[in-house]
């Protein structure tokens, strides 16, 4: 009997975590084929081991890599040293890396260094800008550069690949695991102390905000605008699990701390913030992952951000880009909460990023690469 495949999964962020759990809860059912080995850079330790928590996930190495305030430089090619030592005494017969961290740079980079394929979770996404969103366009661009097999989300992502000659062979369109993820998490019977306290009447708005490129300027615009929107409509609360970097702790609790109806809590595990989203009226983000989960919860999300790489989210009308200006993004609120067509519209668009089975093509095609080699 031939032995089981060593598939390698390296993630380091906690939309990575969510978006490879699935795959490797999917290899663990099959042990005969399959035997996953889980390592973690922890790029977002906290934020990265509540995801851990929550599916069961012990990693084989957990390399801990995290320093405060570090460059893209010193993050990756600490990484990089390490990533070479796990391989090497692993030994994997493939290696997954997933989205466009800057752990899967690294990744996908050691694992050619070793001769060893690799698979590209959640590849072919683009905005076709190198800068926007920064670094993550390059990451991912770069690491389909060194990758075997393709595990696309969409079609229009398998379109992006095709066109920059990746063989059609190599590429799957799968869905994105992270709608895969949304049938561990969301619960009917769901209550958290935050919820509780919001009466049933009132409308809630959900907030994230993170990305490199809207630290300062962009995200104080954004904060004044969405206060403006929360204290002119009275029957709206807004949650905000702020992000641990410190210099978003404090302008959060400048701008938005100390104001009634606004909630800023601690960074939400997997189950709370999915259970969040399934209870709210209007996500607010400038996040990829919600992108793809909101439209399966049947919520409208505004983007903000100028671009995105999902555009099919865009074209089927589940999300809207409205950037960071305050005059876009309350005229935007402003016509969800007030035009009810509008608003059914935005939510009962039809979900482009999948139907929560990407994890099973995914490991499918796994196994069918190695049958065919041999």
């Amino acid at each position: 009997m031939a032995e089981p495949h060593k598939i390698m999964t390296i993630f380091g962020t906690r939309p990575g975590a969510i978006k490879m759990a699935p795959i490797i809860t999917a290899m663990r059912a099959l042990p005969e084929q399959f035997e996953p080995v889980v390592v973690v850079t922890a790029q977002h330790r906290r934020l990265l081991d509540q995801v851990l928590n929550f599916f069961a996930i012990e990693p084989d190495f957990d390399l801990n890599t995290m320093q405060p305030r570090e460059s893209l430089s010193e993050r990756t090619s600490k990484m990089l040293h390490h990533l070479d030592n796990v391989i090497n005494a692993a030994q994997p017969d493939m290696i997954l890396v997933v989205g466009d961290a800057s752990t899967t740079l690294a990744a996908s980079l050691a694992a050619f260094y070793h001769k060893i394929p690799v698979g590209h979770v959640e590849a072919g996404l683009r905005t076709y800008d190198k800068y926007a969103p920064f670094p993550e366009e390059m990451n991912r661009r770069l690491t389909d550069v060194v990758s075997d097999l393709y595990f696309a989300p969409t079609k229009m992502s398998r379109d992006n690949l095709l066109a920059e000659h990746h063989s059609i062979e190599n590429i799957f369109v799968t869905g994105n695991t992270s709608v895969d993820a949304l049938g561990y998490t969301v619960r009917a019977d769901y209550h958290h102390p935050v919820l509780d306290q919001i009466p049933k009447n009132h409308r809630i708005l959900l907030l994230t905000m993170q990305r490199r490129e809207n630290l300062g300027a962009p995200m104080r615009r954004v904060f004044h605008a969405i206060r403006d929107v929360v204290e002119t409509n009275p029957d709206v609360e807004l949650i905000y699990p702020v992000h641990p970097n410190p210099d978003v702790e404090a302008m959060a609790k400048d701008l938005l701390g100390k104001r009634d109806r606004i909630h800023l809590v601690e960074p939400l595990d997997v189950l709370d913030f999915h259970n969040f989203a399934a209870r709210s009226y209007l996500i607010l983000t400038d996040s990829g992952g919600i992108q793809e989960e909101a439209p399966t919860l049947n919520k409208p999300v505004l983007v903000l951000r100028s671009e995105t790489e999902r555009q099919e989210g865009v074209t089927a009308g589940t999300v809207r880009l409205v950037g960071t200006y305050p005059e876009e993004i309350q005229r935007a609120a402003f016509e969800l909460l007030n035009d009810n067509r509008e608003y059914k519209k935005m939510a009962q668009a039809p979900n482009p990023f999948g139907d929560g089975r990407a994890a099973a093509r995914i490991v499918t095609a796994v196994q069918n690469y190695f049958d065919n080699e041999h």
